[in-house]
């Protein structure tokens, strides 16, 4: 009773449950309970969800103030026993503000995902959306509805699978495929409510079988990173022993494992990494860079489809620039300002990760309100980008706010980097999304090669056609739509010989 008893000067509250606190006033998709909350108790408010003080912020105002100001109050992330258990308590993406955070952080900037490192990748995305663009191809040719849905996640994995582990999915039982199952699995569990997360005397009860499952998934992953790691390892024995032979050393480009494993094995790196860090590392980047591109890419085709003229304006600019004799590539995007534009839209509208989520790691004080060390804050990025006072018209698909031009378009200018608190889709500051770079690159390219070869036509899952795609949104990590995407793919290539092959 006595953590229920709100202190007068947080911010505003409703009325609150024992035990419970507001857990009961939540529904399934949090961000749009947080949304309904904001309307009536205004833009900063808090709660309890059962033990867990929270505040909740839904303004770009707010979201400046809390995650650039008061940066480093709010520089630490919530855990769960499901990330702590999977990600061996060594994940980036959860790790506090410290030697480890920043160390990785670098490593991130200026290697795994550095400029350099991504030019180096690029013929892997070129051949794997050449792959895609096939695939679509052949089930055009054969009438087939298509599983828009799973061919999005396979796409993004396979690119993920190469440039992290050098494997790619088979199409049967094979190291990549199992990586993708497990990635799934790892992504819904993470999205998932765990009420001893936040009730503190349920703890070590579990009650929805939840433990049990993590579990499972750990020691699925485990085995499968453990085996990759230890093939890896014999590999670079055997190359290190034919250079010793041939008398000098081979440049090649070194997937993320590679990169890592040479820190592991120095002994005078700045920062000693365990296996368990390397593992974590994986994690963390897989499931970042799949599920959220892919379904990033899903909802832009969704609104395209129910947007005919979009998408009617859209293919002819890339008519106009990239003509009918090439597939389109990453080089054309940045003469694709429409294009460019569709994907900050719907970013706008259906953001990868609905909030921001961050704790304080020391009190501090916002507009009159104290907030205690501890705090978990979500900033409401859905919200946001869906507030008539900050966006006109901000309920209708509308790529054009996006286009810089004479009379003044003051949303033109926005960008998605963290630094228009209008527009969040990665997160803002240190605790951003340290792929942007690669995201902002095969998010307009796969869209835009999938606008160019092929008219979409929506079906259901048995292929019967339907009149408009649901826009639904179910919960999870990422809010995904609520329905998997079907489309029966109308290809528009007249041939394949720009795609490598058959």
């Amino acid at each position: 009773m006595i953590a229920l008893k709100r202190r007068p000067n947080l911010p505003p509250s409703p009325k609150a449950l024992p035990v419970l606190g507001h857990l009961h006033l939540l529904s399934p998709l949090i961000h749009r309970s947080f949304r309904d909350f904001a309307a009536r108790l205004g833009p900063l408010f808090s709660l309890r969800l059962g033990s867990v003080l929270c505040v909740v912020a839904s303004t770009p105002d707010l979201a400046r103030e809390l995650l650039k100001t008061h940066e480093l109050t709010f520089s630490a992330r919530k855990h769960n026993a499901a990330i702590d258990h999977l990600t061996y308590q060594s994940a980036f993406a959860f790790a506090p503000y410290g030697p480890y955070w920043k160390f990785i952080k670098k490593l991130s900037q200026t290697e795994l995902l550095g400029a350099r490192t991504l030019n180096q990748f690029l013929p892997i995305r070129t051949s794997e959306l050449q792959h895609f663009i096939r695939v679509l191809h052949d089930k055009s040719l054969r009438r087939e509805s298509v599983n828009v849905t799973q061919e999005l996640v396979k796409y993004a994995n396979n690119i993920i699978s190469q440039m992290m582990l050098s494997i790619r999915s088979s199409g049967v039982d094979s190291q990549a495929d199992e990586a993708r199952t497990l990635i799934r699995e790892v992504t819904q569990i993470f999205g998932e409510f765990n009420v001893s997360d936040f009730i503190w005397f349920c703890k070590n009860v579990d009650f929805q079988g939840y433990k049990k499952r993590f579990e499972d998934i750990h020691r699925r992953y485990d085995v499968l990173l453990e085996k990759i790691m230890r093939d890896r390892e014999e590999l670079r024995r055997k190359k290190r022993m034919q250079r010793a032979e041939e008398g000098g050393r081979k440049d090649e480009v070194k997937d993320f494992l590679d990169m890592m494993l040479d820190i592991y094995e120095d002994e005078n790196s700045e920062m000693k990494l365990t296996r368990e860090h390397i593992k974590a590392l994986v994690l963390d980047i897989f499931t970042a860079g799949t599920d959220t591109s892919a379904t990033s890419v899903e909802w832009a085709l969704a609104e395209l489809i129910n947007n005919p003229m979009v998408l009617k304006k859209a293919r002819e600019e890339i008519s106009s620039v990239v003509g009918d004799q090439r597939l389109v590539n990453e080089s054309d995007v940045k003469s694709l300002p429409y294009i460019q534009a569709i994907i900050k839209e719907a970013l706008r509208l259906h953001p990868p990760i609905p909030m921001v989520a961050r704790k304080s790691v020391q009190e501090c004080h916002i507009r009159g309100y104290v907030i205690p060390k501890d705090t978990l804050l979500f900033v409401n990025i859905w919200a946001i980008a869906r507030d008539p006072k900050v966006w006109a018209n901000p309920l209708q698909f509308s790529p054009e706010r996006f286009l810089e031009s004479a009379d003044g378009n003051v949303t033109g200018v926005i960008d998605v980097k963290g630094q228009h608190f209008e527009l969040l889709p990665f997160g803002s500051g240190r605790r951003g999304c340290p792929g942007i770079s690669l995201a902002m690159l095969e998010l307009p390219t796969v869209l835009a090669a999938m606008i160019q070869c092929f008219d979409w036509k929506p079906c259901d899952q048995d292929g019967g056609e339907v009149n408009a795609v649901n826009m639904d949104e179910r919960p999870g990590l990422t809010c995904p739509r609520a329905n998997e995407l079907f489309c029966v793919p109308v290809s528009r290539l007249g041939s394949l010989h720009y795609l490598g092959g058959s």
